[in-house]
């Protein structure tokens, strides 16, 4: 029967996510990065949460600063409470024990403070510090050995901290049960964080590297989603319902509807109406179809004026709590971050209608644009399995050309359905038009037609006259 092993909860968002349940209790860990990483706020945000469950915390510092200028930066975090100090958490300085006196001595320090304190987790900052105090690798083995000892023998999970990354055949890193790496490098001309769970000694992790940011609430983490979710969360269910596009004409074009947990994408230049198709899809909203627009390019006070001018009431589906408008600027932002954001609201509201305006968000979020493909996958296969029916969008960015280009063939195979809009140029006049290119396990239409606004938005209108090369913009009567 396989065992089950006891868990501390960090207190740290996405954290147990990749962790499978959290810190093993009684277990040592290493968490090492450069200076400015996070190591700090990464223990006393775990520290803080052991008090909120009830624990007991000793810190331990090997470093020459104060422990009141510490508190001062931590006092613009959330989580710190200043009144749990000396009573739920203790803070001991063993600098000038172990300039004195050694190692031998700090451990015995540590042993009394622990017994002391009836501590059940230990946080020992500064363990480069005891490194270049000690003579050899063996009486590193040997601090660390003791000061494992010591808390295990009392049920006492330990973190070390240390400003260096530890080699892989370090005393220390071959001793302690797991190892997590913070890093803050320069990608391009912007700042990113990740974290590494390197080692983890008889438990799980998720592998490779997770973005992470500090914010007023200490560290938040975005586990990669293509790991987090490599299968979905909850078990799919074969479609069964059918729901409306909300453009008039374009039911019958996809063959009757878009069936439930579908996704599809809306691909053309810009001003050809796919904003204004998702508006249709999202003016549907109602208690039993809540929706939800996810955008990156317009802020809900512009959406709703467009909507406005298309002839579209969403005023009144969003003070009813059934329409929620979500932005998010096109500026610097995490690809997982924007995941994990969107699924957490699908999941709070229930969504049935989605609206993506659109992927070109994702992409340009992604610093390591190669794993688009395995993150739209997990995305999109979540999003079915919640029962969520999406139409998210994608800019083409070229208005005319002698060919068109659909996301890559890998993306494009995630997709249910598939549709393109187009400008098209005939006779020195353009015309709007759309075209289904895929649908899933049902027969569609596939004629060109044109489409136009109505008193109640985009609406398919009539068949394009016959016309060659319609698809590229660039339309010759047929024969010529």
């Amino acid at each position: 029967m396989t065992q089950t092993l006891p868990r501390l909860t960090t207190g740290i968002a996405g954290l147990d996510t990749i962790l499978k349940g959290g810190l093993v209790e009684g277990a040592s860990y290493i968490v090492q990065g450069h200076p400015g990483a996070g190591k700090t706020i990464f223990a006393n945000q775990v520290a803080f949460a052991s008090i909120s469950s009830g624990r007991s915390v000793l810190y331990v510092t090997l470093l020459a600063e104060t422990h009141e200028r510490l508190f001062q930066a931590l006092g613009t975090l959330d989580f710190f409470d200043r009144e749990k100090l000396g009573t739920k958490v203790s803070y001991v300085s063993v600098f000038q024990t172990l300039r004195d006196e050694g190692l031998s001595a700090v451990v015995k320090l540590i042993r009394e403070e622990i017994a002391r304190q009836g501590a059940t987790l230990l946080v020992f900052d500064g363990l480069l510090n005891a490194h270049d105090r000690a003579d050899t690798d063996i009486d590193v083995k040997t601090f660390v050995a003791e000061v494992q000892s010591q808390a295990a023998f009392v049920g006492c999970s330990v973190l070390f901290l240390t400003s260096t990354r530890v080699a892989e055949d370090s005393p220390e890193h071959t001793m302690v049960d797991g190892v997590i790496d913070l890093h803050n490098e320069l990608v391009g001309v912007r700042s990113v964080r990740r974290l590494q769970v390197r080692k983890s000694r008889g438990s799980a992790a998720l592998g490779g590297h997770h973005q992470f940011e500090i914010t007023s609430a200490g560290i938040v983490v975005y586990p990669r989603l293509e790991a987090a979710l490599a299968t979905s969360s909850v078990p799919d269910q074969a479609a069964s319902e059918v729901l409306t596009s909300g453009t008039e004409g374009m039911d019958a074009m996809v063959g009757g509807g878009l069936q439930d947990g579908s996704v599809t994408l809306v691909f053309g230049p810009s001003g050809c109406g796919k904003t204004s198709l998702g508006l249709n899809f999202l003016a549907r909203a109602s208690e039993e179809e809540p929706a939800l627009h996810f955008g990156f390019y317009e802020t809900p006070e512009r959406l709703m004026s467009k909507a406005r001018a298309l002839g579209l009431d969403l005023d009144q589906p969003v003070k009813a709590g059934t329409l929620k408008v979500i932005w998010n600027p096109m500026t610097e932002n995490l690809l997982d971050k924007l995941g994990h954001r969107l699924l957490d609201e699908v999941r709070a509201q229930r969504t049935k209608r989605l609206v993506i305006d659109g992927l070109g968000g994702f992409e340009r979020a992604a610093i390591y644009p190669p794993r688009l493909v395995e993150f739209f996958a997990a995305l999109t296969n979540e999003l079915r399995a919640l029962g969520v029916t999406a139409i998210a969008t994608w800019e083409l960015r070229e208005l005319f050309g002698p060919s068109v280009m659909a996301p890559g063939s890998e993306i494009s195979s995630l997709l249910d359905n598939l549709v393109m809009l187009r400008h098209v140029e005939i006779s020195s006049r353009f015309v709007r038009t759309i075209s289904v290119l895929k649908v899933r396990d049902r027969a569609y239409e596939p004629v060109i037609r044109e489409i136009g606004f109505g008193s109640k938005g985009l609406l398919v209108g009539p068949p394009l006259e016959p016309v060659s090369g319609a698809t590229t913009g660039l339309a010759k009567p047929v024969g010529l």
